[in-house]
């Protein structure tokens, strides 16, 4: 799950909504046309009548944003960053335009600039979860676990039903080695969420880490109904299938994995040690020539 796509298409279909209440003015009727041709996916004629609302009312914050977003759509990054800081210097206390410009900050890769501006979104709107969320999101792309685990449960005390911060906070938590409380976390999205995939993957993850070998199998195979073509957990459960012992069922898992992704190295490599425990030298000795040949490196 893409927590950041997920935001952005939430964000930008809020950043469609104006401000305040609009009279019927030249300049909204433009920004209405712009509106309808983003609807469409028509960026560039989205920015013409974009900037035709913002030649009529040069302080129209809305027609910034909006011709922001247009611009982000387009991949324009720095001409989206100009005009949604147009929009924060005609508004200041606008905390979504800070929001928008965070995200068009995280596609430049500038992480620190993001954070910044989500921090003051949330300076502007304390009950903002979805800023906590995002910033929770950036912070994880820094390596600052903590923060990230802080914004998440910041985020689930405004929305205790935020299944996508737990289930981020549970990842969070595996990071940090805190195994028990990502299974807790993990536990917390299949109960709101019962068909959430990667939930019973990510669960089998920490209790693989934990060395909870039969819960993991468990989870895998659960992950592996809701989505029968789920090549990591074909991979993962066949993993831990090989650590203890059973190596026909181990190849099974890795042959699928290989399966569904030919060129899926560590599958090669992994069913080469489970053949190699069997003694069937030969065909250990084709699966880690496979890899190599991929560019796995065989121990």
């Amino acid at each position: 799950m893409n927590t950041c796509k997920c935001w952005a298409a939430v964000l930008f279909a809020i950043l469609l909504l104006p401000s305040v209440a609009a009279s019927d003015t030249p300049a909204v009727q433009a920004w209405n046309k712009g509106v309808s041709c983003l609807v469409e996916n028509d960026y560039d004629a989205a920015i013409e009548a974009f900037s035709g609302a913002i030649r009529l009312d040069p302080k129209y914050a809305d027609a910034y944003k909006s011709r922001g977003r247009a611009y982000a759509m387009k991949g324009d990054y720095d001409k989206a960053i100009t005009d949604f800081t147009d929009a924060i210097r005609l508004h200041p206390d606008d905390a979504l335009a800070y929001c928008g410009r965070a995200y068009i900050y995280m596609q430049k890769g500038d992480i620190d600039k993001e954070v910044a501006d989500y921090t003051e979104a949330i300076r502007l709107c304390p009950k903002y979860a979805e800023a906590y969320n995002n910033r929770a999101v950036a912070y994880g792309r820094k390596g600052e676990h903590d923060k990230a685990i802080a914004d998440y449960t910041e985020n689930i005390r405004l929305n205790s039903n935020h299944v996508e911060a737990y289930y981020s906070r549970g990842i969070a938590y595996g990071h940090k080695g805190e195994h028990n409380k990502a299974i807790a976390d993990f536990d917390k999205v299949i109960r709101l969420d019962p068909k959430f995939v990667f939930a019973y993957y990510s669960r089998g993850i920490a209790y693989e880490k934990k060395g909870d070998h039969d819960k993991a199998i468990a989870d895998f195979t659960e992950a592996l109904h809701l989505d029968p073509e789920f090549v990591f957990a074909y991979y993962s459960r066949g993993n831990v299938f090989r650590l203890k012992g059973e190596y026909d069922k181990a190849i099974a898992d890795d042959t699928e994995a290989i399966r569904i992704n030919p060129e899926f190295t560590e599958a090669y490599n992994n069913r080469g040690l489970a053949y190699e425990k069997k003694g069937d030298k030969a065909k250990a000795e084709e699966d880690f020539a496979q890899a190599k040949k991929l560019g796995n490196k065989t121990e």
